[in-house]
């Protein structure tokens, strides 16, 4: 496991329990798939693949950046502030804004993942914890 892995766990336990919710983190599993400079000073993209267990909930969180999440399997809830709660599934893909707090929850018996596609601006840690 790479340290940015073993600090991105981290980081979703704490802040997991920091806010109260529960500590679903050893329930996600993370695969870094692509890192690249963007065309845009300043900014990187980021592609990963997120595999959520049976009811594993994510923190409430934000990105310095955007976040276009696409479903690969299973059936996800993403409550973004501000908006009412949406259900998708396979195919199914949302959109969060840049800083904008949210969590994902699997709502189904099996595995759920997504492709996680971020433009964030360089240097801040992708996943930060939102009260």
């Amino acid at each position: 496991m790479t340290m940015k892995r073993v600090m991105t766990a981290a980081l979703l336990i704490l802040g997991g329990a920091l806010s109260g919710q529960p500590a679903y983190a050893q329930q996600l599993h993370r695969t870094d798939l692509l890192r690249s400079d963007f065309s845009v000073a300043d900014r990187e993209v980021l592609q990963v693949r997120v595999d959520f267990e049976p009811g594993a909930v994510s923190i409430k969180h934000r990105h310095p950046g955007e976040e276009v999440a696409y479903v690969l399997q299973g059936t996800l809830e993403y409550q973004i502030e501000g908006k009412q709660p949406v259900t998708l599934k396979a195919g199914d893909s949302v959109f969060i804004p840049d800083g904008v707090a949210h969590l994902a929850k699997n709502l189904g018996d099996g595995t759920a993942s997504e492709l996680a596609t971020y433009i964030v601006r360089k240097g801040p840690a992708l996943v930060q914890p939102a009260e």
